[in-house]
């Protein structure tokens, strides 16, 4: 593949924040693998520590592009990916271990099957034959809103024996390797900054999939993510973006039921699962969902803002012969079916219960 051609150009866009140490044990195979395949970016968010000095030493081929600040994860690839001229995005975290020929089946499968975001497997880079938290192979929905993975349901992760081998149509892709056609990123207007980070994939991708789009696993293309790099797996912290992110992709995007009553019904699990947490002995995660929701408020009008936008844009964004895609739309209750149901692995969902392919 020519890299001097924008028209047919790939490149893999680092967002890095003081994230030297993890700079230096996965960019060298991120280089190495994406040879011929695909260029390399490092999106620098206002890092103080030595990152940019020592990329710029030791990989002068890598394009560094400069953020005066920490934006997060979406204000910071928006800003990143204002300043790269390419036809694929590929966004990838910077604790991702890439393997030989990762990029070839990815672009195959989005060229030949339409596809306009796809992600390969995610595996877990502490324990190889585990799929990984962040995306594992591939993202799903449930109809309140609960995202889950398939390797993935909650807390329970599924050894890699094939079985997601496929390439498969899904609902949300992992903002962990992310392809995405760069005309279809700036189309729809990015990431959500107001998301900061946690689960702006997911609105990326179900903002694609209401005008249409397809969003995809390639199940022949392998990475794996070390997780946790930038937040602990569990912190009060994450917890708290993820409810509140939670409810704001909701009334952003959810344009299948009135939003009053879903919220209602949304935000009452919610509270089950402060109160799990609270019988638990994690008062700081009770905290959190208690913050998450108060600040979802303060949020509501802004969001419901957005949720108007969004309804025009669908109408007059849409493909031809194209209506919203809810592929990958699981029409029960993830919370019930793996809680009480102990319906705990992908398998064990019957597949007559999610919304299949138009294609």
């Amino acid at each position: 593949m020519s890299q001097s051609n924008v028209t047919e150009r790939v490149v893999v866009a680092i967002l890095n924040w003081n994230g030297l140490h993890h700079l230096q044990t996965y960019l060298p195979q991120v280089i190495l693998n994406c040879k011929g395949d695909a260029d390399v970016a490092v999106i620098d968010n206002g890092s103080t520590d030595e990152s940019v000095v020592w990329c710029t030493q030791n990989y002068p081929e890598v394009q560094v592009v400069l953020i005066e600040s920490n934006l997060g994860f979406s204000g910071g690839y928006n800003a990143g990916l204002a300043q790269i001229q390419a036809k694929t995005f590929v966004l990838l975290n910077s604790d991702v271990r890439t393997t030989i020929h990762w990029i070839p089946p990815v672009l195959d499968m989005m060229k030949s099957e339409g596809y306009v975001a796809c992600q390969p497997l995610i595996l877990n880079d502490s324990d190889n034959e585990l799929f990984e938290y962040a995306g594992a192979a591939g993202g799903h929905i449930d109809k309140n809103g609960y995202t889950f993975c398939a390797g993935r349901i909650f807390e329970v992760f599924e050894s890699n024996h094939g079985q997601y081998a496929q390439n498969r149509e899904v609902f949300w892709a992992s903002g962990a390797a992310l392809f995405i056609d760069s005309q279809a990123f700036h189309a729809v207007g990015g990431l959500d900054v107001d998301f900061f980070a946690h689960m702006e994939e997911i609105d990326l991708c179900w903002r694609l999939k209401n005008r249409g789009y397809r969003v995809g696993v390639c199940g022949s293309s392998i990475v794996y993510h070390l997780g946790g790099g930038t937040l602990q797996k569990v912190s009060p912290f994450k917890t708290y973006l993820n409810f509140r992110n939670n409810l704001f992709l909701l009334v952003k995007n959810h344009h299948r039921a009135a939003l009053i009553p879903m919220l209602i019904e949304r935000m009452t699990l919610d509270g089950v699962a402060a109160l799990k947490f609270l019988s638990e002995g994690s008062f700081h995660l009770f905290l959190a969902v208690a913050k998450a929701h108060r600040d979802f408020y303060k949020s509501f009008r802004k969001m419901r803002n957005k949720r108007k936008s969004e309804l025009a844009a669908t109408s007059t964004d849409l493909p031809t012969h194209r209506s919203p895609n809810y592929c990958g739309w699981y029409h029960r209750s993830i919370v019930w079916d793996y809680f009480i149901l102990k319906k705990q692995v992908f398998q064990d969902l019957e597949s007559d219960h999610f919304e299949a392919s138009r294609d």
